[in-house]
């Protein structure tokens, strides 16, 4: 009769072993100590940035770049939105869309009980859901190890209720605990690369030139010549072998004739360049950002002499790349039992 009991307490053991390194991954996921607290002064305005580490019904943590946390309390009249893009608006948010991991913004002022009483939340729409799909995979974990603690408890009562087994039980402690370390050396890899992430996903409303040109005019002419649109069509070749490009058209004019004059003049050139890009390369206007005509403001050269009113009769055309698409996905490399 006692080896199916000294079976029975094996099979425990094993248990033990599995749930806490269950519980050492789930408590892995966040290992970052804050460096303190933030106390509001009541009626102080306030507006910070970070990351949302707690989330409860009316209020939630964000953790500031310095490591400092302030609680935050949302109340009917708080404005929860995404940040407008390009040429557009932001949408408005339920404040139930504020989930932890998301990055944002809050403006707001502080409250007798030293929280920030958020007026304005904005986000970006990529953080959201960043922060979404971080939380559709961070509920199930916590789910596991609420039953992984619980089952841990169950199994520790029957363990006491058992004699003797010392030497087995320490052995299955030191697995338990080598476990633990691989899990935190994962987690650790894995913080690194979402933080990565979230960077490059920052980076996709910031834009970088790529090519930098200019074509020039006859005096008092907005009809291109043949060197230009030898040059307009490089900046096209380039630009359809690009990833997430806008190009920007900026006209301007000599001295010479009155301000109205070379105003409208500017316009008429930076319309004739968009004009051969679109009929002639097929450039989707969406991808041109709105012409404007500087006159002759913005000289690059001496209006006084002939040479320099010629460099002055130009368009400049701007190929402009998304600096989010450009830069490398993160690699992660996770950290070996043997490192």
């Amino acid at each position: 009769m006692k080896f199916p009991k000294f079976k029975m307490f094996s099979s425990l053991m094993m248990i033990l072993a599995l749930v806490t390194v269950f519980a050492a991954v789930a408590a892995a996921q966040d290992t970052t100590q804050p460096a303190g607290s933030r106390s509001v002064t009541s009626g102080q305005k306030m507006k910070l940035k970070g990351v949302v580490t707690r989330r409860d019904a009316d209020t939630f943590v964000v953790r500031d770049f310095n490591g400092v946390d302030t609680t935050v309390r949302l109340d009917d009249h708080t404005s929860v939105k995404s940040k407008g893009g390009f040429l557009r608006s932001g949408n408005n948010y339920a404040q139930t869309n504020i989930l932890r991991g998301l990055n944002l913004e809050v403006e707001g002022r502080g409250n007798a009980s030293g929280e920030l009483i958020a007026d304005k939340i904005r986000f970006n729409e990529s953080d959201l859901r960043v922060a979404k799909a971080v939380e559709s995979r961070a509920a199930p974990l916590e789910e596991r190890a609420t039953t992984t603690e619980k089952r841990v408890t169950d199994v520790e009562e029957n363990a006491k209720r058992l004699s003797g087994q010392l030497d087995e039980l320490a052995a299955v402690a030191n697995t338990a605990r080598g476990g633990a370390k691989a899990a935190q050396e994962t987690a650790d890899a894995a913080v690194a690369g979402v933080n990565s992430t979230n960077e490059r996903i920052s980076a996709l409303d910031d834009y970088e030139p790529q090519t930098v040109s200019a074509v020039n005019f006859k005096t008092g002419s907005a009809i291109l010549l043949p060197d230009s649109k030898t040059k307009l069509d490089d900046i096209a070749t380039k630009a359809m072998n690009a990833k997430g490009y806008v190009i920007e058209v900026s006209g301007y004019a000599d001295s010479t004739g009155s301000e109205k004059f070379n105003r409208v003049l500017s316009q008429k050139r930076a319309d004739a360049v968009i004009q051969y890009l679109v009929e002639n390369h097929n450039i989707p206007l969406r991808r041109i950002i709105t012409p404007y005509g500087y006159g002759e403001s913005h000289p690059v050269a001496d209006n006084t002499t002939r040479e320099g009113r010629a460099e002055n009769r130009r368009v400049e055309i701007k190929l402009l790349v998304n600096k989010g698409l450009t830069q490398p996905a993160p690699v992660i490399t996770p950290r070996t039992s043997g490192e």
